[in-house]
């Protein structure tokens, strides 16, 4: 079984490959890819979020990047995590929970978009490796008017 730490740096480097088939495959079946709207915004489908998504989602959002007639995707953009160390901040029978600062930049031809923030990997052993229980990711500037991301944090 590979670390906790080792296993936050390789998704982020699946994103960046756009290697979303293998991405997809990190996540429990029931699990759950949220950024929160707020400062403190307490999980749940009754509070606004800038995206809360089970695993059903995340293949539709894939998918969607994938499709040959995705306007937003007609130019390809591509993107670009610098991390911190992950921190293991709770840790219990299979669980734990990894705190990483990161700045993301995602490019589009000549736009560019930086983003900073800090995600929260909830992760669960799963027979010599791990999945993604939860990935929570709290922009610093979360209730700014913030710019249309075209890929994946």
């Amino acid at each position: 079984m590979s670390s906790p730490i080792d296993f936050v740096y390789h998704e982020a480097r699946l994103i960046d490959e756009k290697r979303f088939d293998e991405w997809y495959e990190l996540f429990a079946d029931d699990a759950l890819y949220w950024m929160p709207l707020t400062r403190e915004q307490p999980i749940g489908e009754a509070h606004t979020s800038l995206f809360y998504e089970d695993k059903l989602l995340l293949k539709v959002r894939i998918e969607r990047l994938r499709h040959p007639n995705a306007f937003s995707q007609q130019q390809p953009s591509f993107c670009q995590h610098v991390l911190q160390q992950p921190t293991i901040i709770e840790s219990a029978q299979g669980k734990c929970v990894l705190r990483t600062p990161f700045i993301y930049a995602e490019a589009q031809l000549d736009q560019q978009v930086i983003l900073a923030g800090t995600a929260f990997h909830h992760l669960q052993g799963d027979g010599g490796g791990w999945k993604i229980q939860m990935k929570k990711i709290e922009l610093l500037n979360r209730e700014a008017a913030l710019p249309s991301i075209q890929l994946l944090l």
